[in-house]
């Protein structure tokens, strides 16, 4: 019973999906506007979480200082926390009369509401926590014997990180990135709240299928079943990650 319960879902939408006319559906201009969109936004959002989440999960991972229990559960808060109450908490901050939005507006012309920095940066707030999680649970595993042994043949620490840390956490790093762009792609709640639903300029592959399916629900379908795909190779290749090496 369990298994159907997750199973028929994507059973039934494969049965709706228009195979006959899945390719001229996927290939209309709105549906390739907003896979370009989606496409250039979750990169961007990955490339930001891996820039600022590495050094976040290195803090989180090495150090030891008050407040620490603190900084992981606001790391991790945005997993929990309702796609919507993120966008409006962007909005807030980086709004127009927002409390960073404001002064970037005022001096240096920078808007980043209904834009499409705007819907990375929404996406980045998204998916940062599950590389962060990925590369502080890697970074906890790995041996420091040998980044010691480093350290005392007189490697800097930049060197060490960048010639033993690195090489050692590079598969996680990359699961934990890919991690982040499927979560990036997926991101609903969050973009259309702070970005909006601008077909061309916001609107992405989630947003688009949001829309379609009061208008025109093939295209919502077909458009859903490359996001399932996408989802699934993902889950798919890093189960073992997950799972310990299990098959």
């Amino acid at each position: 019973m369990g298994t159907a319960f997750f199973t028929l879902p994507f059973v039934g939408l494969l049965w709706r999906a228009p195979l006959a006319t899945f390719w001229s559906e996927l290939t209309a201009p709105p549906v390739l506007a907003a896979l370009r969109l989606s496409l250039m936004c979750s990169l961007g959002a990955t490339a930001l979480a891996v820039a600022f989440g590495l050094p976040l999960a290195w803090v989180q991972a090495r150090a030891t200082f008050p407040g620490q229990r603190l900084l992981r559960a606001v790391t991790t808060l945005p997993i929990v926390l309702p796609p919507v109450v993120a966008g409006v908490a962007l909005l807030v901050v980086f709004g127009r009369r927002g409390m960073l939005g404001a002064w970037l507006d005022a001096w240096f012309g920078i808007r980043l509401p209904f834009t499409v920095a705007g819907a990375t940066l929404a996406e980045t707030f998204v998916a940062m926590p599950f590389f962060v999680l990925t590369m502080e649970g890697a970074l906890r595993s790995t041996d420091h014997r040998l980044e010691e042994v480093a350290r005392t043949l007189g490697a800097s620490r930049w060197t060490v990180f960048r010639r033993v840390t690195l090489p050692l956490v590079q598969p996680s790093l990359q699961a934990g990135a890919v991690l982040a762009w499927a979560r990036a792609l997926g991101e609903f709640g969050a973009t259309i709240t702070f970005a909006g639903n601008v077909e061309g300029r916001t609107q992405t592959l989630p947003l688009a299928v949001y829309l379609a399916l009061e208008t025109q629900p093939e295209a919502a379908f077909v458009l859903s079943l490359v996001l399932l795909a996408v989802s699934l190779a993902v889950l798919v290749g890093l189960r073992r990650r997950w799972l310990g090496g299990l098959t």
